[in-house]
């Protein structure tokens, strides 16, 4: 089997193309693309160590005359490139049929597909469970002390919040076994905790981080809005609830035992507010807004963010020279994040980004690009769980990079719900005091990892950010 290509940085993508090829048959040959090639960043023996490290791999070298020659010579069974080039044309293609080989084209299944990662866990020790990848500050020039510098300066920050509401309860239970009737487990419960989630802890976490917040979302009139207001404000969150009759406050509630949840259960409404109150929010908004220094739109896909309302939110923030950033969660709803145009940065799930843009076999990269042109949008973050975070921003390259990958900075994670929340808030907030697409890339990641250290939504604190940075 045989593949080649530059490897700047190698990322989820591609792993999961080198895993491919290694499943087409027992030897796999990769070529690393010389300095002299023009997409060519980083120089060729720091590309082929990060190449060699890969299980997947036999055998990679410099590969250093036009990929069809060599394989004119070498006959591989099988060459591969990745999806993205099979409607193109390929040169090899001749020279694979003159032999009688096979040229694929496949970017790997969309899945976890990182052995890597997973032996490295099982070979290394960790004194805490997170873990700071040092080598991409070396690859675009910053520093800790750089990064502690911008959180320190989240207190001059104006930031407004718009999106569903979510309350979170965790119902602890104990385990009491299979019933003898039916197949069902059968716990009891034990303890509730509530925690104000959806975009309500997005403008808890920008509070917690230092900015002065105005938060905007849609409530039910009942026992949960109440929570969530008094809550909210206990977190000097400025907190503007308007009221929807014809639904509940969305209360997620999760049922959990030994650290493991068994089941959601989900208390919703999901029709867009009426046009009433569209006016409603948006008249409430107007002065914030040409006050704010960032603008968040949290979509949940629960009614709150009909797009008349986000067109109209985007022209008053344009009005007023005001960043916005976007996150549309489409996890058991369906949402499209590409309809927020013109954001400085959109943060989806891999799952979200290929729902935007309808593709769901294209290389990550590809697919970050698609979804770029497609929104508008300066810098996208595809969000992979335990395979990390893909930054693509084609305005801003550094060091002639427009990709890079960073990989899931806690290893041991107690929750994952709130990951992207605290990532697309810090980031966002990073950029707004003039940290760059890398930096608050970073510092978005850290900020993930603090948050899946621990159970339930609680608003994170620049301080937790500075201190695991001095570590």
């Amino acid at each position: 089997m045989f593949v080649w290509g530059s490897f700047n940085v190698v990322h989820p993508g591609h792993l999961r193309l080198l895993n491919f090829a290694a499943e087409c048959g027992d030897f796999l040959v990769v070529g690393v693309s010389d300095d002299g090639r023009p997409e060519t960043f980083l120089p060729e023996q720091l590309r082929l160590e990060g190449v060699r490290a890969i299980s997947a791999v036999n055998y990679s070298f410099v590969l250093r005359c036009p990929a069809e020659v060599f394989i004119a010579e070498l006959k591989p069974d099988v060459v591969v490139k990745g999806k993205e080039h099979e409607q193109h044309f390929n040169p090899e293609q001749e020279v694979v049929d003159a032999y009688g080989g096979r040229l694929l084209f496949s970017s790997g299944d969309v899945r976890f597909s990182s052995l890597d990662l997973l032996q490295k866990e099982l070979r290394e020790a960790h004194y805490s469970a997170i873990t700071k990848p040092l080598d991409f500050p070396e690859r675009h020039g910053f520093n800790f002390e750089r990064l502690a510098g911008y959180i320190k300066r989240f207190d001059t920050l104006r930031v407004a919040v718009i999106g569903d509401l979510i309350v979170d309860e965790y119902i602890t239970c104990d385990p009491l076994g299979m019933s003898q009737e039916d197949p069902t487990i059968v716990v009891t419960p034990i303890k509730s905790d509530l925690f104000v989630g959806g975009a309500g802890i997005v403008a808890a976490h920008a509070r917690g981080l230092g900015a002065q917040v105005e938060f905007f979302g849609i409530a039910g009139v009942d026992s949960t809005a109440v929570f969530a207001q008094q809550t909210l404000e206990s977190y000097e969150v400025a907190c503007h609830l308007i009221a929807d009759e014809s639904r509940p406050t969305t209360l997620k509630q999760r049922y959990r035992a030994r650290g493991k949840t068994l089941l959601r259960v989900s208390h919703l409404r999901q029709h867009d507010i009426s046009q009433e109150l569209i006016r409603d929010v948006l008249e409430r908004m107007r002065p914030v807004i040409e006050a704010a220094d960032l603008l968040i739109f949290s979509d949940f896909n629960y009614g709150c963010l009909p797009q008349e309302l986000v067109d109209a939110i985007c022209a008053e923030c344009h009005k007023s020279g005001v960043m916005m950033v976007a996150d549309s969660q489409a996890s058991s709803q369906i949402g499209d994040v590409s309809r927020f145009k013109g954001m400085r940065l959109i943060t989806p799930t891999e799952h979200e980004a290929r729902l935007a843009v309808r593709d769901t076999s294209a290389g990550l990269v590809v697919l970050a690009d698609a979804l770029q042109n497609q929104s508008q949008a300066g810098s996208v973050f595809i969000t992979m769980g335990a395979e990390g975070l893909l930054i693509h921003s084609p305005d801003t390259p550094s060091n002639g990079l427009v990709t890079d990958q960073l990989p899931a900075f806690n290893a041991a994670p107690k929750d994952v719900s709130g990951a992207g929340d605290s990532l697309m808030i810090c980031s966002a907030m990073a950029l707004a005091v003039g940290a760059s697409v890398w930096e608050s890339a970073y510092l978005g990641a850290l900020a993930a990892a603090c948050q899946v250290g621990r159970v339930g939504n609680i608003p994170l604190r620049n301080e937790e950010l500075l201190q695991e940075l001095a570590q």
